[in-house]
């Protein structure tokens, strides 16, 4: 990709592109935290998942690829002045030279990362029980999403907890199972054992794609972020919905996994969401080598998995 020029049209063309996939979402958590009013599917990307709605909304092109434009579009965009924006002749490119050791190594990580889910069979057994692990024996006030009541009651949701081996791989869910819920659970998942376990069924490692891809920006440029958001919004769309809350009266009608026919409609759903992260996590995977390409001929170690959990 390297020396790939877009012209002014073209990424044009892309920024309205992304902005028509992100503008909404983002726009909507500024506006209800602006009068302190939460959503308890969609404040999860904005909240959990760091990366701001300012700089989601904002766009960049990929780290090796200059773009036409003209001071009319610095000034539309002042983003683009940022330091780490290399202008001449008009235009405009991302420097290779900010994209330092420990970008590299990071890149080299998330690359190593998705290699591994791409080259493992994915599980479809967990069936979104990790929400359920997530309020099982536990009191009514310490209940995350409060004010949105439970579908079951605790004892019977506790029954159906009991009744399912639960497999979840993911640590980031997993670290908010119940005391309760952990020596239940088939795996122990922590930080050192990502690279081991996360797999392709999973949907928070098929969400995480949007946190790895932020994690990178601006080198890996809007457009893989915007995909990757996109993708992580219908995953949490679909966690929400299979979990015990019940959130028909905000549109989410329930995928009732209590039940043999919501296992097997989570289970389809799980699929479709699966296939959509298979060439997400290709595109990663590719965009990581490439910036090990342009900015080093040297690559970088993958080193021990990165200390953080958001």
């Amino acid at each position: 990709m390297s020396g790939t020029v877009w012209s002014r049209e073209e990424w044009q063309a892309r920024m309205h592109s992304h902005l028509r996939r992100v503008e909404g979402p983002a726009d909507a958590f500024v506006e209800r935290r602006s009068r302190g009013a939460k959503h308890p599917v969609h404040d999860f990307l904005f909240t959990y998942y760091s990366f701001t709605p300012a700089k989601l909304k904002q766009w960049l092109p990929p780290l090796g690829v200059s773009i036409e434009l003209t001071s009319v579009d610095l000034e539309a965009c002042p983003w683009m002045q940022s330091d780490r924006c290399v202008r001449e002749n008009g235009r405009l490119r991302l420097d290779e030279c900010r994209f330092g050791l420990r970008e590299r190594e990071f890149a080299a990580w998330v690359a190593a990362l998705c290699t591994r889910i791409l080259g493992r069979a994915g599980r479809f057994t967990c069936f979104g029980l990790h929400e359920w692990a997530m309020v099982y024996r536990q009191p009514v006030e310490e209940v995350r999403h409060q004010g949105w009541e439970l579908r079951l009651s605790p004892e019977e949701l506790a029954a159906f907890v009991e009744s399912q081996p639960l497999c979840c791989s993911h640590y980031d869910a997993f670290r908010f199972f119940t005391p309760e819920a952990r020596p239940l659970n088939a795996l122990q998942p922590d930080l050192d054992s990502r690279l081991d376990l996360e797999q392709a069924a999973c949907l928070h490692a098929n969400m995480d794609l949007y946190k790895w891809s932020s994690k990178l920006w601006p080198w890996t440029g809007s457009d893989l972020i915007g995909e990757c958001f996109e993708l992580a919004l219908a995953g949490r769309d679909l966690d929400m919905r299979a979990s015990p809350y019940d959130l028909s009266a905000m549109g989410y009608e329930p995928v009732k996994i209590e039940t043999p026919e919501g296992r097997d409609q989570y289970e389809r759903e799980q699929r479709v969401l699966a296939s959509r992260a298979a060439e997400v996590r290709q595109k990663l995977l590719s965009a990581c080598h490439e910036l090990g390409r342009i900015s080093s001929s040297d690559p970088p170690s993958v080193g021990p998995l990165p200390r953080t959990n958001r």
